[in-house]
């Protein structure tokens, strides 16, 4: 896949802010610090156009990003992050309850999890959550590359045994190890 063009179109916390178009779009959750903004710049090919921090729980917001004019990454905020407030957790999980539900462009749903540690239960709430919704998901191991060979297929199975998944993608924004894989699942909604 070509990357030709990447906008953020749209900030939204309430669906009054969601854009118009209807093409296609792709959710991105994860816990927060699980790099997501890396792999929104991994996935459009370009360094810093999705902001990284080094303080997670930072984005608090719905970013629209339009790609190629073709599909929408949407970023939501991370979850997990323990110092952000009940109320402000609270508010972040209705606000992506409210996209889930009145969302008719959404598409697929990939979850970032962080391929050094067990699922938290965090994750498989969330995943849980996704089902419930008879969402399409696809689970994204990303740090991929921060694992050593000799620890891999210990990692597969305990990632595979605690969210009950037969597989998975492995990603690396570094290697962008995974990325060719995640163009297959965009391409087959755009009809490519």
């Amino acid at each position: 896949m070509k990357i030709d063009s990447v906008e953020l179109e749209s900030v939204a916390t309430r669906e009054s802010q969601y854009p118009n178009a209807t093409i296609p779009e792709f959710l991105l959750v994860g816990r927060s610090n699980v790099g997501k903004s890396s792999f929104i710049n991994a996935i459009i090919a370009r360094k810093n156009f999705a902001r990284t921090s080094s303080k997670p729980g930072k984005t608090q917001t719905l970013n629209f990003y339009n790609v190629n004019k073709a599909f929408y990454l949407v970023d939501v905020p991370g979850y997990g992050y323990s110092k952000l407030s009940k109320a402000s957790d609270k508010k972040i999980g209705l606000m992506i309850e409210e996209y889930l539900k009145k969302r008719d462009s959404l598409s697929h749903v990939f979850m970032l999890i962080d391929y050094r540690h067990k699922p938290s239960e965090d994750d498989m709430l969330m995943y849980d959550f996704l089902k419930y919704y008879n969402i399409n998901i696809t689970v994204i191991a990303t740090k991929y590359d921060k694992v050593n060979s000799s620890q891999r297929d210990k990692q597969d199975k305990i990632i595979k045994d605690t969210l009950k998944i037969d597989d998975f993608i492995r990603f690396s924004s570094t290697t962008k190890k995974g990325r060719e894989e995640i163009y297959k699942i965009i391409e087959g909604y755009l009809g490519k």
